[in-house]
């Protein structure tokens, strides 16, 4: 019962921040983080292409990147695992490669520029790496590596998770948001990397 509940939270809170960046589509500009950004920023094509790419296509892999992780889904369609597999990678690439631009103009500075390019570069690396094992039949290397890249994808929401616990801890936004650059995605990998250790031990 606790390992479904489980199971349920991370799939309802997967799908609830990946329709999220849909409301930018309907909110004015003084919403979200765009309220952080210099009126400059927000008139650059350039970065507001980057944005709503970033945002839109990552949406899309948080959505369905945590149906891959189904082993009803995988064994009983196959087809449908490798077709949603497919639209993860298509879908990770590109926003990964916005995110490590974005990265470079990110609130708070250096720190934060540092913490989201790094996020950006081992998503795009662990996606990359998880599509190229599998198309060269390296099954358990594919799943293993795909872990990492979901918990790199998962950063979504636990930025979103930390960001207000800690925003009247630090006593303000930017220094919560300098933390959160970094906080948000390295528990996410530890975790996966404990999760891929039990499952190396098990096979």
């Amino acid at each position: 019962m606790a390992r479904k509940t489980l199971w349920t939270l991370f799939a309802s809170l997967c799908l609830a921040v990946g329709l999220y960046p849909g409301i930018y589509l309907f909110e004015d500009r003084n919403f979200g983080l765009l309220k952080t950004k210099t009126s400059e920023l927000l008139a650059d094509t350039a970065w507001n292409a980057a944005f709503y790419t970033h945002i839109a296509l990552g949406g899309v892999a948080l959505a369905i990147g945590w149906t891959q992780f189904a082993s009803r889904l995988r064994n009983r369609s196959p087809g449908a695992h490798r077709l949603l597999g497919k639209l993860y990678v298509g879908s990770v690439l590109p926003s990964a490669l916005m995110g490590i631009y974005l990265g470079f103009f990110a609130t708070g500075g250096v720190s934060s520029s540092a913490g989201f390019v790094s996020l950006g570069l081992i998503w795009f690396y662990t996606t990359m790496s998880a599509y190229r094992f599998i198309k060269n039949g390296q099954i358990e290397e594919h799943r293993l590596m795909m872990t990492y890249s979901y918990a790199a994808c998962f950063a979504a929401v636990t930025l979103r998770i930390w960001l207000p616990l800690l925003t009247p801890i630090a006593g303000e936004f930017v220094t919560a948001y300098r933390i959160v650059a970094w906080l948000c995605w390295i528990p996410n990998l530890a975790i996966a990397h404990l999760i891929t250790r039990r499952q190396l031990r098990a096979a």
